[in-house]
């Protein structure tokens, strides 16, 4: 492994909210170089460049082939035996006990094993340090505006929180066509870079003495057409939900820590 961000997914682990089987080596947004494959391994080569997948990619099962979806059914979520390899394996060791994988990847390693539908070649050229986020924050937010939310040609797009994830949206709303993409965040410090990369209007939600659901659906006319939540609380999803107008798009990126405990709330407000 040769660079790896830190994602709140992996917090979420250290902090309890997301369950996986323990002890576990985490990490999964990271860019790194193969140093060896395994039998019969034919889409890379030591050397490669690649970005490990924390959502493998088969090809063959039903997800992998439909033009909508690439939640692969053979996910660490959902596969029913979490912190292990496809073949049922765990690859680390501490003191001769087995340490479990990560969604298949397990980053914050200076070495780790994965799955060949686990792991993708990209450009010899790609700058690690830069493209290691394409593996979880960028794909994430520019996906959700681009290919999940189908932001169209002169919206209006809300996006709460400016991070990496939040940015990612930005830059993918701008790319979609967006005509104003208003950025929300209780930190003025980060508009600056929201700019750069594409954002319109800027909110901070602690300038006003009234809900910034209010601010928004006075701002955009009675309500966007498009709203990313990426902070991962409660009270900010709901706000993205209510300032969405009929028929429009509303996503929260993040899980909130609250999440596991609220998954009725969350329902609700999706339906």
């Amino acid at each position: 492994m040769v660079a790896t961000g830190i994602c709140r997914s992996d917090d979420h682990v250290v902090s309890g909210h997301l369950m996986t089987a323990l002890p576990v080596i985490l990490g999964h947004e990271a860019a790194g170089i193969v140093e060896s494959i395994g039998e019969g391994v034919t889409s890379v080569k030591p050397g490669d460049k690649v970005i490990p997948l924390f959502v493998p990619q088969c090809g063959k099962c039903k997800s992998c082939k439909h033009p909508e979806s690439n939640f692969c059914v053979k996910n660490d979520l959902s596969s029913g035996n979490p912190g292990k390899l496809q073949d049922g394996t765990t690859r680390f060791t501490c003191r001769g006990k087995p340490i479990h994988h990560f969604l298949g990847t397990s980053t914050f390693s200076q070495y780790t094993v994965v799955d060949e539908i686990s792991v993708a070649k990209i450009d010899a050229a790609s700058p690690l340090e830069k493209v290691c986020l394409i593996g979880c924050g960028f794909s994430t937010g520019y996906g959700s505006a681009v290919k999940v939310a189908k932001v169209t040609q002169g919206s209006t797009c809300a996006v709460f929180g400016l991070g990496g994830v939040g940015l990612s949206v930005i830059i993918g709303c701008k790319a979609a066509g967006a005509a104003r993409i208003i950025a929300v965040d209780i930190n003025k410090d980060k508009f600056a870079k929201a700019r750069e990369v594409g954002a319109t209007e800027f909110v901070n939600p602690q300038d006003y003495d009234k809900p910034i659901e209010e601010v928004l659906q006075e701002m955009s006319n009675g309500g966007v057409d498009f709203s990313f939540e990426v902070v991962g609380r409660l009270d900010t999803m709901t706000s993205a939900r209510k300032i969405t107008v009929l028929q429009r798009t509303s996503l929260g990126l993040t899980a909130a820590p609250q999440f596991y405990e609220n998954l009725q709330y969350i329902n609700s407000l999706i339906n």
